[in-house]
């Protein structure tokens, strides 16, 4: 019997981003269509942001809103384990990016309920309990791809690049094919970036 060869992804999320999101979302179409095993982290546009004085002030608020819901994620995988994080971050997301909903303290909790969690992890809102795990977590993605880049970071069979960004989500054997296409780039040895200046907002669908 001829055992297919599994594709192994890393992927670090910031539950903040729509992009992310977007991303979050094609990843989940790719694992029905090829052969993929998906390990879930998080990572932190708030760490990553972190001391900057030149942002704009609307950018500032939102890395504040940010530490919110990555330390009740890294909370979460902290007490529950890894396999926890996906339907978290599936939880917040719907709520968040489709919902429009702030990532205010009810909106985390429902998330949390979703999920199968404890109500409780919320109070890792305002926490710097787990924050050393939040930033080695952070540390692990963003190293891999350079700090003048975001989330989300894509790791691909040992091979991290930022991106893909796209809208709206590829579903189906579309997004098979974008993810053969990532297989490919990661499989040719010095290759670093395609890139284009975005006409498109998220389309969440």
């Amino acid at each position: 019997m001829t055992t297919v060869e599994r594709d192994q992804a890393h992927f670090w999320f910031d539950p903040l981003c729509p992009w992310a999101w977007m991303t979050s979302r094609w990843m989940l179409e790719v694992e029905k269509v090829r052969p993929v095993d998906v390990t879930w982290h998080v990572m932190s546009l708030s760490v990553l942001n972190e001391g900057r004085d030149d942002l704009p002030q609307r950018y500032k608020d939102l890395m504040a809103e940010g530490w919110g819901p990555v330390r009740v994620c890294i909370a979460a995988e902290q007490k529950f384990g890894n396999e926890v994080l996906l339907p978290l971050y599936t939880a917040l997301g719907t709520r968040h990016h489709p919902g429009g909903r702030a990532y205010d303290r009810a909106t985390i909790e429902e998330a949390l309920v979703e999920a199968g969690l404890p109500t409780e992890l919320a109070d890792a809102m305002d926490s710097t309990q787990f924050d050393h795990e939040l930033r080695r977590s952070h540390k692990e993605g963003i190293t891999q791809v350079g700090e003048d880049v975001g989330t989300p970071v894509i790791s691909v069979n040992g091979v991290a690049f930022f991106g893909p960004v796209v809208t709206p989500a590829p579903k189906g054997e579309a997004a098979g094919k974008l993810w053969d296409g990532c297989v490919l780039v990661a499989g040719t040895p010095g290759f670093y970036e395609l890139k284009r200046t975005r006409t498109q907002g998220p389309i969440f669908d």
